[in-house]
């Protein structure tokens, strides 16, 4: 074999070697990617930690109460007229329902009965506390319904489809938020999952949830809150594509330069 065919096959060999480098990932076990792993049979979670939402500053209400009598129920809903600027609309059906806002100090006012507070109470705990109230003033016992209106959640991270999410049902828990978004990608860290929530007072706290663990349902962050933000970290392969991918630019222009350089080298001595 001549002199530049072995120059040209060492070339070609050089050049192949940085584009498998350039592109090449890490293998990831089983272990790394399975959720709620060693789980054999049912998962039974606890009875008494059915999670019910619970009320914070900030969120946004909705209440309503209703009597066969709809005008005795009438003062207690706090609407906008659909059909008269200046006054109340003698139907709750023909009217918009304002929202109340949960003030810093957890309080809404309610009409006629005043500020109350419903901060770190559930819906059926404020539902139960007005109909107490309303029952000073009603003939009737009356059929009152919280709501809340802005319960949203956000996954971020190595997610297919990162983005904000609001949950109507008022529940969800960290694997359903994550088929919100797409699922995880193959390159996020499963064991190292991020949660970041804030607390009644405003104080922010960060939690890490382990997604393999076969006890995640058992975990008081299985269950998001209202606001909750889920960041799934990239793991150390996604982190050397990243640095391969900025790279990847520069090996490319580069092997193509040698390529050139030895084409043009077999080319001159063969002459």
């Amino acid at each position: 074999m001549s002199a530049e065919c072995r120059f040209g096959m060492c070339m070609c060999r050089l050049c192949l070697a940085l584009l498998v480098l350039a592109v090449l990932p890490a293998c990831s076990s089983h272990k790394d990617i399975a959720y709620l792993q060693e789980q054999e049979g049912a998962l039974h979670a606890a009875a008494d930690s059915l999670y019910d939402a619970r009320i914070k500053p900030k969120d946004l209400l909705t209440i309503t109460v209703n009597t066969f009598d709809r005008e005795a129920s009438l003062p207690f809903n706090l609407m906008y007229p659909s059909n008269s600027p200046n006054g109340f609309s003698n139907s709750v059906g023909e009217s918009v329902m304002q929202k109340y806002l949960v003030d810093n100090d957890g309080e809404i006012d309610f009409p006629v009965l005043g500020r109350i507070k419903v901060a770190g109470l559930t819906k059926k705990e404020v539902e139960a506390y007005l109909r107490g109230r309303l029952s000073v003033y009603l003939k009737e016992e009356p059929l009152v319904n919280v709501r809340m209106v802005n319960y949203k959640i956000s996954v971020v991270g190595e997610v297919a489809h990162p983005n904000t999410y609001t949950i109507t049902n008022e529940k969800v828990n960290v694997l359903e938020a994550l088929a919100l978004a797409g699922d995880m990608t193959i390159y996020g860290m499963r064991k190292n999952v991020k949660l970041m929530r804030e607390t009644e007072s405003g104080e922010r706290n960060v939690y890490t949830i382990d997604l393999t663990d076969k006890n995640l349902i058992h975990s008081p962050y299985f269950y998001l809150q209202q606001n909750d933000v889920l960041y799934v970290e990239p793991n150390r392969t996604k982190m050397r594509n990243s640095r391969y991918s900025a790279m990847t630019g520069q090996v490319l222009t580069g092997t193509s330069v040698l390529v050139s350089v030895a084409g043009l080298i077999v080319t001159l001595t063969k002459k």
